[in-house]
């Protein structure tokens, strides 16, 4: 759902600003000013010396311009950080002996893992991610249990079966892994 939001907006942004920054080379090519144009011609300037010194001499002019500015910034430095970062691990490489190598999507393995991982007895849901490099992946599992289950147990079929199946297949020499596990809710159980 992120991910679309922030497609969606980086393209109205980004649609604004060609429409803007096409007008402002248009006009300033010669173009006749559209009807919703600030300016009437192409000599017209951006801020008339009224307009720019209009409160030069009121005192919480600039320190609200500086504070406006920098929240902008911090703000825009946040999301750029955030669009950035990678989440998630894209693909994996995978050592076929030959010295060149083969990728396998970091989607597919993490749905290996999470359908192996949702198939241990005791296992209402789980779900699988990876983190890292791709030559040296994490992983990160959550599994939500059963009232029944032993959590050591549960643990123990993971690490024995769906990360070593992923290990061996993804021919990694290790996939260390963060392991997070709860409980379902459940309702009492009436005693007769």
């Amino acid at each position: 759902m992120l991910r679309v939001v922030n497609r969606v907006f980086l393209g109205l942004v980004g649609l604004v600003l060609l429409v803007l920054g096409g007008s402002v080379l248009a006009v300033g090519l010669g173009a006749p000013a559209p009807s919703w144009w600030i300016h009437d011609s192409r000599h017209d300037v951006l801020l008339s010396n009224a307009e720019r010194t209009r409160w030069r001499d009121d005192g919480w002019w600039w320190p609200v311009v500086i504070a406006v500015l920098a929240v902008l910034l911090l703000l825009l430095l946040w999301w750029l950080v955030a669009v950035l970062r990678r989440r998630r691990l894209a693909e994996v490489l995978v050592d076929t002996g030959d010295g060149e190598g083969a990728l396998l999507r970091g989607r597919a393995l993490e749905d290996a893992l999470t359908e192996e991982a949702a198939q241990i007895d005791g296992v209402d849901r789980a779900r699988a991610r990876l983190r890292g490099r791709r030559s040296a992946p994490e992983a990160r599992v959550r599994l939500a249990l059963e009232p029944h289950v032993d959590p050591g147990t549960a643990l123990h079929d993971l690490t024995t079966g769906a990360l070593t199946h992923a290990r061996t297949a993804a021919g990694l020499a290790s996939l260390p892994a963060e392991v997070r596990l709860r409980g379902v809710k459940h309702g009492a159980e009436r005693v007769s």
